[in-house]
């Protein structure tokens, strides 16, 4: 199966100091793949990179057949990557149903189909459209960041510690809601913290340790990995 998006030895960071050093990663069309690995791991970085949020000093970035290296971040977004950051990911002034309606800016169509898809994949939006984002909970904001960028109907969605700050009801509601965005034809890169539980749930995992590739393979391969789980699990 070829990589719908792959990512070749990648140097990237931010002014002069390198974070990432010969990355290697790759996400095939309908798989959800997880990055995991300690603090300060380069795991968000190696996402701002594929969204053309910092500058890639060498290698290469290919997406749909498309080499994005050096693109800006509205034009990979045309081309149909939608990036959900950890934090500030929410317009709290506004209601549910126009942080949506913003998250569709590009688009000139009409968008009652597209509302419809997002309300059928989060339902516990639908009731509170009209109340100010700013006023929900942890769980229900990340769900609206995750929404707002399926509006664009984005082939590859990338998602910065989804789960970040979210009680365990409400982290194990988010993976569901990642699973049902999978069916909807959506790929799925993430960084996640949870690694133990994200491993369990994604297609394939990459480890990352001090900027570099340590591991990959099937996420039941890296949590069975005795080496793994001592160095990155807690086990």
């Amino acid at each position: 199966m070829s990589a719908l998006l792959s990512i070749e030895d990648v140097t990237a960071g931010y002014g002069e100091a390198d974070i990432l050093f010969d990355l290697d990663l790759e996400v095939r069309s309908g798989e959800i793949v997880a990055i995991v690995g300690p603090n300060g791991a380069g795991k968000s970085t190696a996402m701002k990179a594929v969204f053309g949020l910092l500058r890639v000093r060498r290698g290469h970035i290919w997406f749909n057949g498309n080499p994005i290296s050096g693109w800006s971040p509205d034009r990979i977004v045309r081309h149909g990557v939608c990036y959900v950051p950890q934090v500030d990911n929410v317009f709290r002034d506004m209601s549910v149903h126009e942080n949506l309606e913003m998250g569709a800016f590009i688009r000139r169509d009409d968008l009652s189909a597209a509302f419809e898809k997002v309300y059928a994949l989060f339902p516990d939006l639908r009731d509170k459209r009209r109340e100010m984002a700013g006023r929900l909970s942890g769980g229900q904001r990340q769900m609206v960041a995750m929404g707002r960028a399926l509006m664009l109907d984005p082939k590859l969605l990338l998602l910065d510690e989804p789960t970040a700050g979210l009680s365990p009801k409400y982290m194990e509601r988010i993976f569901e809601i990642v699973r049902d965005v999978r069916r909807a034809g959506v790929s799925i890169l993430l960084v996640e913290q949870h690694a133990k539980q994200a491993l369990a749930f994604c297609d394939r995992g990459y480890v990352l340790a001090t900027g570099r590739n340590r591991r990959d393979g099937t996420g039941a391969d890296l949590l069975g990995d005795p080496e793994i789980a001592r160095l990155f699990l807690g086990g």
